[in-house]
């Protein structure tokens, strides 16, 4: 009988073992497509992307110091965001004061590897939760529509939204900007529309599309432009 019993026993935890490793084998092919999958969509991101690589990696640290910085100078004072693209810095949301609000732009304008700074902080109150929520559902239809509209390359944008205002960055031929500006201006939500684009001619869009094998051809400097269109 006490036999029986160990064998008993010995047989449940044999049969809770085989099925625990059973489990960790489900969880494991379960997370590889996963993880395989978001490496791929990482690495399509990193290629789609017109900036180059290190410029990347330089606009990630020029908002993480930025970031840093503004905290240890004003704590909680202000809601501040730093958006970086290619080096051009824009600055939103609210400064208690417009000695603090200089004070921000001066902080980011020393931060390594910046180009240049759009500082558009309001002077006023942190905006609320609901404010900021409306935001952010207000970029996510902007960048919808830039998906949805076939002649436009959406990844080559970046949106943010502050306090109904919608700013639109990156590196684009200046008929892509002004096809974004007409979509964007289009969308629910959006109060006004803020331009902080650097533009490239055609030649040099091509040149970027263009394999790395294909030699570059020789084009001017590209131009920044900056323009606040009113949604009527």
């Amino acid at each position: 009988m006490k036999t029986s019993l160990i064998s008993t026993l010995a047989a449940s935890r044999l049969l809770c073992a085989l099925m625990a490793v059973a489990g960790l084998g489900a969880t494991l092919s379960a997370c590889a497509p996963i993880l395989l999958g978001s490496a791929l969509v990482g690495g399509g991101l990193v290629a789609s992307d017109r900036r180059t690589s290190g410029a990347q990696l330089e606009d990630e640290g020029i908002e993480l110091r930025s970031s840093s910085r503004i905290r240890d100078a004003l704590d909680d004072r202000a809601h501040v965001n730093v958006t970086s693209y290619n080096r051009q810095v824009l600055i939103t949301g609210e400064a208690p004061t417009e000695q603090d609000k200089q004070k921000i732009g001066d902080i980011v304008s020393r931060v390594e590897n910046v180009r240049s700074v759009v500082n558009e902080l309001g002077v006023m109150g942190n905006a609320t939760l609901t404010q900021r929520s409306s935001d952010s559902l207000v970029t996510g239809r902007a960048k919808a529509a830039l998906v949805d509209a076939r002649d436009l390359y959406a990844n080559a944008f970046k949106v943010v939204t502050e306090r109904g205002t919608t700013y639109l960055m990156g590196r684009v031929t200046q008929r892509e900007a002004t096809r974004a500006t007409e979509v964007v201006r289009g969308v629910s939500g959006v109060q006004r529309l803020v331009r902080s684009l650097e533009i490239i001619s055609e030649e040099e869009l091509q040149r970027i599309a263009a394999p790395a094998t294909t030699p570059a051809p020789v084009t001017s400097a590209p131009t920044s432009d900056a323009t606040a269109t009113p949604v009527k």
